[in-house]
């Protein structure tokens, strides 16, 4: 683990429509620093979160359907959700 996730919560959109096998996979490799499908520069800006304490975003897929992790800068919580819940 690389950083503390906080409180994991998810949006009724996202709930909907995501394997939850899906969902704790993606947290798993969240939480170590796998951030999916993001770009260089995106990955970049994560790894440089980790170390000045800024929001993290990972991006994956459940299928077709790409979904996001978000960890709040104050690690406090951890929010699951589909790109249109944003």
């Amino acid at each position: 683990m690389k950083f503390p996730l906080g409180q994991v919560v998810i949006t009724p959109n996202a709930l909907e429509k995501l394997k939850s096998d899906d969902i704790l996979n993606a947290l798993n490799r969240h939480v170590v620093g796998d951030w999916g499908e993001l770009d260089d520069e995106d990955r970049q800006t994560n790894d440089e979160a980790l170390q000045s304490g800024h929001r993290l975003l990972s991006a994956y897929r459940s299928g077709v359907t790409k979904f996001w992790i978000i960890t709040e800068a104050d690690r406090s919580s951890t929010c699951v959700l589909l790109p249109e819940d944003y």
